[in-house]
């Protein structure tokens, strides 16, 4: 009897360090993936590229991103590459499936034929991970409205994105 209530209390003390772990577990996470950007120009293009992110979780539905991307494509015959460095608040609902919204600021890059611009930009949008298993999710979708001022003339374009995300 006493081996056996020794047992259960031991048990029981090792849950708080168990749901702390599980609370540790969400505090960062890096997001890779896949990046499609309609680039609203005169003629619009489509360009195709990456994206990267890094998030600290202050609360389990507030956090911190740090996001830069590359897309790449042709504009008027000319190769042409965009990049961005943005970072903002992010809030989610920590879900089995995910939802979160976030505005990101900072700067866009464009640079084709030795040519090049850098602009304000900003990123305003959200999306939904659907979680795959223990400290990984599939970021199903991600859409930003995602607009840019280059060479005096205001872009409105539209990011998707898609990739997986790792939670440490």
């Amino acid at each position: 009897m006493t081996l056996r209530l020794s047992l259960l209390l031991g048990l029981i003390s090792l849950v708080p360090c168990t749901l702390q772990a599980q609370i540790l577990q969400d505090k960062l996470e890096v997001f890779a993936g896949y990046s499609y950007v309609r680039f609203h120009n005169t003629p619009s293009t489509s360009q195709n590229g990456w994206e990267v992110s890094g998030q600290y979780n202050w609360k389990p539905w507030l956090g911190g991103v740090g996001d830069v991307s590359g897309v790449y494509g042709q504009y008027g015959g000319i190769s042409i590459a965009i990049h961005t460095y943005l970072a903002g608040p992010e809030v989610n609902y920590p879900w089995r499936i995910s939802p979160f919204a976030h505005l990101l600021l900072g700067a866009g890059h464009r640079s084709g034929s030795g040519i090049t611009d850098t602009s304000f930009a900003y990123a305003l949008g959200g999306g939904a991970d659907a979680r795959l298993g223990y400290g990984f999710s599939w970021r199903v979708i991600q859409y930003d409205y995602l607009p840019t001022h280059f060479f005096g003339v205001k872009q409105h374009n539209r990011r998707i994105s898609t990739g997986i995300v790792f939670r440490f």
